[in-house]
């Protein structure tokens, strides 16, 4: 069987990604930290796709817990094959530098920068193995750009965006590619506290994005129609910054 894992995949860009793979036709692992009803409504979601889905509840920033829950996974699955795999967790805790403490750095830097090289490297020996594999990291406009108040998600998202163009050198010859997609402004749970009325007046289309609009171009980077695209970093922002 042919998966597909998504981290931070229980709703959110996450979960459309998810639902974009299973149309695919990929079995899907959906990653997930802590909200178990958002969870279970996702893999309800993956399996009216007539693919199956499973749960994998475990933080990406934890290394025990990624070695454990999923190295055990790969452990006891030696048939079934993880074709693609979408860096999408992180989080937010936004502060001026100043006043962030280390925990709100070391949370951001965790979920992002830390996840990518723990999740990562247990699936790439295998897409190596098979020659054949898809890797796309969700990073952000933050990482490119630079936001105020992010120094912690900027570095993060800026750090994957430097390993992705590092380890897609690594792995090209094997028939593997990394990719990364920068989102802008998008309507998720991860933007609610921003105020869109007035952000969305800096941006050419006038609006945010949908988490649809991300998954379909993560579809697109993780399909075979995408071989000879790798170490690639797509914008998706509306016009709001290139």
């Amino acid at each position: 069987m042919k998966y597909a894992l998504v981290t931070g995949g229980s709703r959110g860009i996450g979960r459309a990604v998810c639902l974009k793979l299973a149309d695919m036709g990929y079995h899907i692992l959906i990653n997930y930290k802590s909200n178990d009803l958002e969870a279970n409504e996702t893999l309800r979601l993956v399996k009216e796709k007539n693919v199956s889905g499973q749960l994998m509840k475990f933080d990406v920033s934890n290394k025990a817990q990624v070695d454990s829950l999923l190295g055990g996974w790969i452990e006891n699955n030696k048939e079934d094959t993880v074709e693609v795999l979408v860096n999408n967790a992180g989080v937010r805790e936004d502060a001026l530098l100043m006043w962030m403490t280390e925990e709100q750095w070391k949370n951001v830097m965790g979920s992002s920068l830390d996840a990518f090289y723990y999740v990562t490297r247990l699936l790439v020996m295998g897409m190596l193995a098979n020659r054949y594999g898809r890797i796309v990291n969700v990073v952000s406009l933050s990482g490119i750009k630079g936001m105020p108040g992010q120094a912690n998600y900027s570095a993060a998202k800026a750090g994957v965006i430097g390993a992705t163009k590092a380890l897609a050198q690594e792995v090209a010859r094997r028939g593997v590619t990394v990719n990364a997609v920068a989102p802008g402004f998008i309507s998720t749970d991860m933007t609610q506290d921003l105020n869109e009325a007035e952000l969305k007046k800096l941006i050419p289309m006038q609006r945010f994005g949908q988490p649809k609009e991300v998954a379909d171009a993560i579809g697109f980077l993780a399909s075979p129609e995408a071989s000879y695209i790798t170490a690639s970093v797509l914008s998706i922002n509306g016009g709001l910054y290139s």
